[in-house]
């Protein structure tokens, strides 16, 4: 690293200083990034307007297929390597249009355009010539290179920004390197991110750097380089358990540990997963919270079988992917062997260019619940009290709308397009649950699944003859998080469907807990397979004039009704007058 040394070096301590902070005091909350990584150089602009500051909205995005790792040529002299005249001024042109794009089509400020480089740009020899290069071709074009701990911090604080509290080992695969670090965001430690960027490792077993390792004409070479991979790993983690004591205490539980994974080689691996998984096809198209057991994550003799016979398209994988992918499982593998027990893993959407994002904000704002900033209605808050009420409160917390912390943005969904055709409305439920704020952050693909079923179910829940099978595969993905998720969705839907008629409009939400309210209990079945709901259903006498009580109930009846194993599952309705 010693020729980028002195040209704009961001390290853990210098940080501070040479990192621009986000101000709510802005005129002009749009950000540019770009990431010249060494797979290629990703560029994307960001509103961080308050108040949905927290989830990072990207307005535009572009990947230019540079590779600097493969660019890199072995100097004559013996030094480090070299990048080619042509490659530096193809990356030059290439900063100039994205700079353009950014200010002059976005109207993004010159301030708030960084440009930061990562593993390739560390090793070659002439990184000061690109960078002079560059400048000359952009004046005042702000270009940092990343210390590994930075980049390190970048990559977890990047996967993080997805979730809420996550607690786990994070990985970012790339083209020239591989981080590891840990994560506890449910401690009490304020610098959590930034004291696991300073114990964490990047490896130099990036996607690209590592296929031409085991395309060596050399065994030797290969099995040694392949060694100091696991070693690393190994090595790694050994380091983070020694300086977290919670990560040390869930390595040596049952339950095992749960990992997150972000990072283009990484993804590349969970998108081999997904195509193989065993709801198939797969009913939601984003790999960002894609989540597997650990068992089925260890499966890589079958993913690499797959990539070698399976000769058509897999979503999510390029052909450059697709080449690299045995590097990749020799990188998954290797983690496998370091951790003892995973619990689970989960593949992030997010990596370097959030965490740069993230980084910039004050902890109050970063540290928040991205749901927070996308159900922004509060006054939304006094219907979810009103169709809480509806499950019984002796029944624990089971996988609802409202327990994944969705329970606004249900809300607002409830009396959208009233007028249209219900059919339409179930199948159109289900593809916008899984289609709409595709990266948004805190949305996993669990909570996507119970949203389209309860709000299908808002709908009546019959869908078109093309959609049976996605409606079923969304079923089958709620059945892996609650046995009894599919059965909740329905019934809080048919409960809305019933809020709506009763109130076609709503012009006061705090008054509509006068016009209607619920009481439920639940009785267990004598041989603890099922249960019978009692909803207990008030109405003051003006809502009910004219509508048949019995429409109201049969809503209920499809309800446990429409699969084999929820069949066991019963609602009784009783409809009353409020006094």
């Amino acid at each position: 690293m010693a020729s980028t040394e002195s040209v704009n070096l961001v390290t853990l301590d210098n940080l501070d200083e040479v990192w621009p902070r986000w101000d709510p005091a802005d005129s002009n909350h749009l950000y540019a990034l770009v990431d010249m990584g060494s797979n290629g150089i990703r560029f994307s602009i960001s509103d961080l307007s308050p108040p949905q500051t927290r989830l990072l909205k990207c307005l535009y995005q572009e990947r230019a297929a540079i590779s600097l790792f493969d660019a890199l040529s072995e100097s004559s002299a013996g030094g480090p390597p070299l990048f080619p005249d042509k490659t530096i001024a193809l990356v030059a042109e290439t900063l100039a249009r994205f700079h353009a794009i950014a200010v002059n089509d976005y109207g993004v400020p010159p301030d708030h355009v960084t440009v930061f480089a990562t593993e390739a740009m560390r090793k070659a020899g002439n990184a000061a010539v690109m960078l002079q290069t560059i400048e000359a071709e952009v004046p005042g074009l702000a270009i940092k290179i990343l210390h590994p701990q930075v980049e390190t911090l970048f990559g977890s604080l990047g996967a993080r920004s997805a979730f809420s509290r996550p607690k786990g080992l994070f990985l970012d695969l790339g083209g020239g390197s591989v981080q590891m670090s840990y994560l506890d965001t449910t401690g009490q430690d304020a610098d959590y991110h930034i004291h696991a960027a300073q114990v964490g490792r990047s490896l130099p077993f990036g996607a690209a750097r590592l296929i031409k390792i085991l395309e060596h004409d050399d065994a030797d070479f290969k099995t040694n380089e392949v060694s100091k991979l696991n070693q690393g790993m190994k090595l790694a983690f050994a380091r983070l358990c020694e300086t977290f004591p919670a990560l040390a205490d869930e390595a040596k539980g049952t339950q095992g540990i749960d990992i997150y994974l972000c990072g283009g080689g990484f993804r590349g691996y969970g998108s081999m997963l997904m195509h193989n998984d065993a709801i198939s096809p797969y009913p939601i198209p984003a790999i960002g919270s894609y989540k597997v057991t650990g068992e089925f994550f260890a499966k890589t003799s079958h993913m690499l079988e797959v990539n070698t016979n399976f000769k058509k398209k897999i979503v999510g994988m390029s052909k450059r992917r697709r080449a690299q992918f045995p590097a990749i499982v020799t990188v998954v593998e290797a983690l496998i062997s370091a951790v003892p027990r995973i619990r689970s893993v989960t593949f992030c959407a997010g990596g370097n260019r959030e965490g740069a994002l993230m980084i910039r904000l004050p902890q109050e704002i970063r540290e928040s619940d991205p749901l927070d900033c996308l159900q922004a209605e509060a006054s939304l808050q006094s219907i979810v009290d009103i169709l809480s009420s509806a499950l019984p409160a002796d029944y624990g917390s089971p996988k609802t709308v409202f327990g994944l912390g969705l329970g606004r943005l249900f809300v607002s969904k409830i009396w959208s397009d009233i007028g249209v055709d219900t059919l339409d409305h179930a199948s159109a439920a289900l593809h916008s649950a899984i289609t709409e704020h595709p990266d948004c952050p805190g949305l996993s693909h669990a909570a996507r699944a119970v949203m389209a079923l309860t709000l299908c179910a808002r709908w009546g829940g019959s869908v078109t003859p093309a959609d049976e099978q996605l409606l079923n595969n969304l079923r089958a993905l709620a059945d892996t998080v609650n046995p009894d998720a599919v059965f909740w969705a329905g019934y809080i839907g048919a409960v809305a469907t019933i809020l709506a008629k009763l109130a076609p409009t709503v012009q006061d939400a705090h008054q509509l807990g006068d016009k209607v309210q619920f009481r439920s209990t639940v009785e267990q079945s004598d041989d603890n397979k099922g249960f019978q709901v009692r909803l207990n259903l008030q109405v003051v006498e003006t809502a009910l004039r004219g509508i048949d009580t019995r429409d109201l109930i049969s809503h209920f009846e499809q309800v446990g009704s429409q699969r084999e194993q929820d069949s066991s599952k019963k609602v009784i309705v009783d409809i009353s007058t409020l006094p």
